[in-house]
């Protein structure tokens, strides 16, 4: 008997890729510095003008890590029934979160509430600790068993850190000279790089449970991290016109949140069943929300490279 032949990718499952690619997409245009000509503007004004750009990109880049620990969360706690009514906590304040940055980037200059990034910042903290204790209360305690199939610790870090980069853009959309009693742009910076490398080793431990059968597995593990140790060099020290080779390797980390889309959308796919099987195979193949970080996190670099003087100490020295 010969066997059936195999059926292609269904319409849903095409629809669903070109959404993921598609906002993959939107988030790395996002990333573009060029802004539309203008009159000249004295100094001051133009610093002002900046910050509005960089807070703006603050927002966004809150507005997708929201939306990937929202996805992302939403996906691993029904996969866990729900079995503590405090899994709902990360959902309600990733989607305000959400809600608050997407919103604020619209004007990034018009004062805004800091209570859904601070909640998120909150709930993020208590997640963590949450997702420590599971790991160490099963059979075995802290071992490779555990970290690699008990709740992830990455993803509560990752709520915390949506807020902080809301936080930072209301700050800087102020024209605040400091950020957590640092300068802004070094503060925002170091901030960044320790994000990147974080999400990168909450890779390096999933890919290396999955053996890097994939040789494109090594990117998320190698990429950010060099991006992250350029951009704190970049920000740490005297401030300078940033340097094609740190632009470029955060151009080249946010083009890795689309291309692990895609692989995760691919690696869904090869599960028995496909597409065709998602309900189940969206719970146990590769999470696809968890890529779109890196380009949430390259979008905060390039704004923490574009961050100046700021305007409030300008029109102080003028």
């Amino acid at each position: 008997m010969n066997p059936a032949p195999e059926a292609g990718p269904s319409p849903a499952a095409l629809a669903l890729g070109a959404a993921a690619l598609g906002l993959s997409l939107a988030a790395v245009l996002a990333t573009r510095s060029r802004p539309r000509p203008a009159p000249p503007l004295p100094a001051p004004f133009q610093r002002e003008d900046a910050d509005n750009r960089a807070a703006g990109q603050l927002y966004l880049s809150s507005a997708m890590l929201a939306a990937s620990v929202l996805s992302d969360s939403a996906l691993e706690h029904y996969r866990g029934g729900f079995e503590n009514p405090g899994m709902f906590a990360p959902l309600a304040s990733a989607a305000l979160a959400l809600a608050g940055a997407a919103q604020a980037a619209r004007r990034p200059a018009r004062a805004t509430s800091p209570l859904p990034f601070g909640a998120a910042c909150a709930v993020g903290v208590a997640g963590f600790g949450f997702h420590i204790y599971n790991v160490l209360r099963r059979p075995g305690g802290l071992s490779w068993g555990n970290l690699f199939y008990a709740a992830p610790l990455g993803a509560p870090a990752a709520l915390s850190l949506a807020g902080l980069l809301g936080l930072a853009a209301r700050e800087v959309g102020r024209g605040a000279p400091t950020l957590a009693h640092l300068p802004r742009r070094r503060a925002l910076g170091l901030l960044t790089a320790a994000g990147l490398a974080g999400t990168s080793m909450e890779a390096a431990l999933l890919h290396f449970r999955g053996a890097f059968h994939n040789p494109a597995m090594w990117l998320p593990v190698s990429l950010p991290p060099v991006g992250a140790a350029l951009l704190a060099a970049e920000t740490v020290g005297p401030r300078a016109a940033p340097s094609r080779l740190t632009r470029a390797w955060l151009a080249a980390t946010a083009l890795l949140g689309v291309g692990g889309t895609a692989l995760h959308a691919r690696g869904v796919a090869r599960q028995m069943g496909g597409w065709r099987n998602w309900s189940q195979n969206l719970l146990s193949g590769p999470p696809l929300p968890a890529p779109p970080s890196f380009s949430a996190l390259a979008l905060a670099g390039r704004a923490a490279l574009d961050l100046g003087p700021s305007p409030r100490r300008a029109r102080e020295a003028a």
